[in-house]
């Protein structure tokens, strides 16, 4: 029997042939997964293996020339090309592992536009031969069976952006595409018209939308404005079964708010270390020439249960996409602060990735403070943020995130967060009580910022529209422009606190919001026609 599954991203220098764990990289197997036992030596399994780029630090540079508003190279945009002559590995690196394939019998590999991905298909035997101390066992969890090697395996509490269904809600105060566009001041003309526009969403975890959800979503709660009742393109394989309540959510409100344009769905099966292959994920855009202008992902993992060095190779491909005029908004996080628990009475906050990432704009969530009718927002307790432990505080931010810090907000002790971290979310909009049709049948009450993410990224869109139709670029990487507006064209959170550890410290509360940018809700929530006044030019 052949099974032919991805294993994980290795990171290959030179000499490959020192090949070993990252020591930041937790081998033990999680509680959920049993160990059915190795695989057959002639089982076939796939390895994706990152070659080491060139000249990253001028691809960071680049990025934030043509991300920076103030900057003349502002909007200039490589294309995919020109991204690959800037980061292609060495010739030397290619040659020495083109030879150290070979040299195990592994010839099935293909690559990428830009040249610093292999995929390389292989049997059990050759895999374990190439990864000296590896032994491949398949894992089971009751629903989903993976191909691992016992020293490479991580943990994770599963998606941290899981959509989930609001006990404390009332009906009055559900949200549907209509109540959405109205609070965020969207008219019935507010939808695209551009013929270059387009927008993606990207799908994990065996999740898949089904076109007949979205077809019944837009007949119930699109009535109001013009839109489209299809997804334009699927990049990736559909599965079969039902429809995923998040890939339905994702859907059919970034086409809600970003009506009438052009929309396409990344569906990316298989698994990184029982987590979201993010890195499979941004393969597919080193492959691509033309890909979506902006693109909402509303999943993510714990800081801590990745290696650094792989977190950090997703973000030189969040670079890649953001020199070429791509806008990546990714969720916060349901669990406010997040907790990790370090050993008897001792706790820390605990971060979220790719929320953490300093090349992505991160989406947090709001509430109604007077859930039965439009009222001004307030934080959705649940709405994730803090600050990195592993990347440092961009330039972009500094200067706001000092200001909050040093502000009379009461602050969580020191010791819970990175005071000197990546600090997220950027930006925030409503995130409870939400009408989803998924599997035909219409459902209330869904939250999370898995929800506010297609949002911002619809009006995202809107705005890309505008631009377009004047002949400007794209938005791109939106942080280094967002920090500069101050709060232009947003509704400013100031009240309300988010979750955090459950213990003395700081009793159950993380970080609670404050005029300007804070950590809980960023720089606030859109409102639409003074955000895209303040980014038309």
């Amino acid at each position: 029997m052949q099974i032919l599954v991805p294993v994980f991203a290795v990171l290959c220098s030179c000499p490959v042939w020192s090949t070993h764990l990252e020591p930041d990289q937790d081998t033990s197997v999680p509680e959920e997964w049993i160990d059915a036992g190795r695989v057959a030596p002639s089982d076939r399994v796939e390895l994706t293996l990152a070659l080491r780029q060139q000249n990253v630090d001028r691809l960071r540079e680049l990025l934030e020339l043509v991300s920076d508003p103030h900057s003349p190279q502002y909007g200039k945009f490589l294309s995919l090309e020109e991204v690959a002559s800037l980061v292609r590995p060495s010739q030397l690196t290619n040659k020495v592992v083109r030879s150290w394939l070979q040299n195990h019998g592994v010839k099935d590999c293909q690559s990428v536009v830009t040249e610093d991905f292999l995929q390389c298909e292989m049997t059990a035997r050759e895999a374990e031969s190439l990864l000296p101390g590896s032994e491949f066992h398949r894992y089971f969890n009751g629903q989903h069976s993976l191909v691992r090697s016992t020293s490479r395996y991580s943990h994770s509490r599963g998606p941290v952006q899981a959509p989930g269904l609001c006990g404390r809600c009332a009906p009055l105060s559900i949200r549907d595409a209509g109540l959405l566009r109205g609070r965020y001041n969207l008219t019935a003309a507010d939808v695209g018209s551009a013929e270059n526009n387009s927008q993606a969403v990207a799908q994990f975890l065996e999740q898949f939308y089904h076109p007949t959800d979205l077809k019944e979503f837009m007949t119930l709660f699109g009535s109001g404005f013009k839109h489209m009742d299809k997804v334009a393109q699927v990049v990736g394989t559909q599965g079969g079964g039902k429809a995923g309540l998040e890939a339905s959510l994702d859907v059919e409100y970034i086409m809600s708010t970003g009506a009438n344009i052009s929309t396409w769905v990344f569906t990316n099966p298989g698994r990184h270390e029982s987590q979201e292959p993010f890195l499979q994920w941004m393969l597919l855009l080193s492959n691509m020439s033309a890909v979506p202008w902006v693109h909402t992902i509303s999943y993510g993992d714990d800081e801590d249960s990745l290696a650094a060095a792989y977190m950090t190779r997703i973000n030189n491909e969040f670079m890649k996409a953001g020199v070429r005029g791509i806008s990546m908004l990714f969720a916060s996080g349901d669990s406010g602060a997040g907790c990790r628990h370090l050993t008897k009475g001792s706790n820390v906050f605990r971060p979220s990735f790719p929320a953490s990432s300093p090349y992505v704009t991160t989406v947090g969530g709001t509430s109604l403070k007077n859930p039965f009718k439009m009222s001004y927002e307030v934080t959705d307790y649940i709405s994730g943020g803090g600050f990195s432990n592993i990347f440092t505080m961009p330039s972009y931010q500094v200067s706001a995130v000092t200001a909050f810090l040093k502000s009379k907000q009461a602050l969580p002790p020191s010791t819970y967060f990175n005071t000197s971290g990546r600090a997220y979310p950027d930006i925030a909009a409503l995130s409870d009580n939400y009408w989803v049709v998924t599997n035909r049948i219409p459902i209330p009450w869904v939250s999370g910022t898995s929800a506010s993410t297609p949002v911002v990224g619809g009006m995202l869109s809107l705005i890309n529209d505008q631009r377009f139709l004047k002949g400007l670029p794209s938005l791109g990487f939106l942080n280094p422009r967002l920090y500069k507006l101050l709060g232009q064209g947003l509704y400013d959170v100031t009240e309300g606190c988010h979750l955090g550890c459950l213990d003395e410290q700081v009793e159950g509360k993380g970080f609670c919001a404050a005029p300007l940018w804070d950590p809980v809700t960023g720089w606030g929530t859109p409102n639409y026609p003074a955000l895209l006044a303040a980014l038309l030019d």
